[in-house]
């Protein structure tokens, strides 16, 4: 396959993975339609597992469903460290770029979708820290909140990071990858939604923080950074945590041996 075919993959399911994800958040936490905020994490967090789960089974043998710049870095970091070969840094630069235009389309669909509806949520589904995080205070976001953010969305993307790896690492477990990387994106969106509105992907944050300036709405361009650099940092934990694990796993089946 075509890196061209990769990246118009890529592309797409990011796409589709904000659109989905990012608009059925705005429309659950819109106080016009009840605002519930058991039912707002629920649903947006299923939201972006299910849609997990439908790319993955599209366009996965395309591209490998990576549409996170996260999962690229990770998936290029454990290449690396295990001599593995198919994924090396020019595909790592034009998978970051197909994600994040992918993000930004998707999420200028969302503005031209609801912008005339007057239930527009003016973030477009932006990440932020949220009221756990800043003492339900986000009129004074503290330098603590935003660092606790940080953490958040480190551990956060390091399981799910580690579940890609490990899943896509062996062949049994093929026919049921999509499943299970979706299910854990829905897992780590059901704790991280009231902390940081859960990213674990920085093109999906990028996407909607940038339109989301084009209404006003300043505060997730700043906050920006840590969706950024927490995510990137948590895929690289992960790979070197799964990387040194199974070395040391091959290391003692061959003593055995």
């Amino acid at each position: 396959m075509s890196l061209l075919k990769k990246a118009i993959a890529e592309f797409v399911g990011t796409l589709v993975l904000v659109v989905i994800g990012c608009g059925v958040a705005i429309v659950t936490s819109s106080s016009q339609l009840g605002g519930n905020s058991a039912a707002y994490v629920i649903a947006t967090a299923l939201a972006f597992g299910l849609s997990i789960i439908a790319i993955a089974y599209s366009i996965g043998t395309i591209s490998g469903c990576h549409i996170n710049p996260a999962v690229s870095l990770g998936v290029l970091i454990y290449n690396k460290m295990t001599g593995k070969k198919g994924f090396g840094w020019k595909e790592f630069g034009v998978y970051v770029l197909a994600q994040i235009l992918g993000a930004g389309v998707g999420a200028f669909l969302l503005e031209l979708v609801f912008s005339q509806s007057g239930i527009a949520n003016l973030g477009l589904g932006s990440n932020e820290v949220q009221g756990y995080l800043t003492g339900f205070n986000q009129a004074n976001i503290s330098v603590q909140s935003l660092l606790l953010g940080l953490l958040v969305e480190t551990l956060l993307t390091f399981v799910f990071v580690l579940a890609i790896i490990g899943v896509c690492s062996r062949k049994e477990f093929g026919p049921q990858g999509g499943v299970v990387i979706g299910l854990t994106l829905t897992l780590v969106h059901l704790l991280g939604i009231e902390l940081t509105g859960t990213s674990v992907n920085p093109a999906r944050s990028i996407g909607p923080a940038l339109v989301a300036m084009l209404n006003g709405v300043y505060e997730p361009a700043k906050e920006l950074w840590i969706f950024i650099v927490g995510p990137l940092l948590g895929a690289v934990l992960a790979a070197l945590v799964f990387a040194y694990l199974e070395r040391e796993k091959a290391a003692k089946a061959g003593a055995k041996a």
